[in-house]
């Protein structure tokens, strides 16, 4: 592959730039602690691994050449970022002040969630397709027919976003004095279930590439 080193730089501003993952992951160490965030990065990572597969494997490129798929790809994804939108803000609504160990008990429950929440947000994003179909291949040798430029550039790009996450969870938790505040938490919440909705929005309401 070409210019492995522009590669990397260009995704250093993919990867900071807040988006449906950040929304989620800020979300989780918020409401389960470190753990819950973690277990929302772990998802993101295992969804990176199969957009990048199905790169290799040329079933991104398939969606992205069929309006009707990148459509049905692009609307359940676009649902479930307003439906976790929703969610967020209903539960703010109906939060209570709980004691101690009500509260530690629902961070257990909660931070079961994190994973398939990390996951299901990255995987329904058919933005990571077109970044992987679109992006990726301005970094490969012209006629170079081998899947594995692609292999490198999708583990690169998901190591780096773990090691980003990592620091952004840890950032997260270690305020977690001011950021668990019920009033900040409240804010932080509202904020994330506006912005996951917005994201959702933004989503249905794009032209499907043809």
């Amino acid at each position: 592959m070409e210019n492995f080193y522009m590669f990397v730089l260009m995704c250093i501003f993919f990867i900071i730039l807040p988006g449906p993952d950040t929304a989620i992951t800020t979300k989780n160490t918020i409401t389960a602690g470190k753990v819950g965030g973690l277990k929302t990065l772990l998802g993101i990572c295992c969804a990176l691994f199969i957009h990048t597969s199905a790169a290799v494997l040329g079933l991104s490129a398939i969606i992205m050449k069929s309006a009707l798929l990148f459509s049905v790809f692009k609307y359940v994804g676009a649902a479930y970022l307003i439906y976790m939108g929703v969610k967020t803000l209903w539960s703010l609504k109906n939060k209570e002040v709980a004691a101690s160990v009500e509260m530690n008990t629902q961070r257990k429950v909660a931070s079961t969630s994190c994973f398939k929440q990390g996951f299901l947000t990255n995987l329904l994003n058919p933005k990571i397709a077109v970044l992987f179909l679109t992006f990726f291949p301005q970094f490969v040798d012209h006629g170079n027919t081998s899947f594995l430029p692609f292999v490198i550039m999708g583990t690169t790009y998901t190591v780096m976003t773990a090691l980003w996450s990592v620091l952004y969870v840890y950032l997260i938790n270690h305020i977690s004095a001011f950021m668990k505040k019920p009033k900040t938490q409240n804010i932080i919440e509202g904020l994330t279930g506006t912005i996951l909705i917005g994201f959702g929005i933004r989503l249905f309401l794009e032209k499907a590439h043809n």
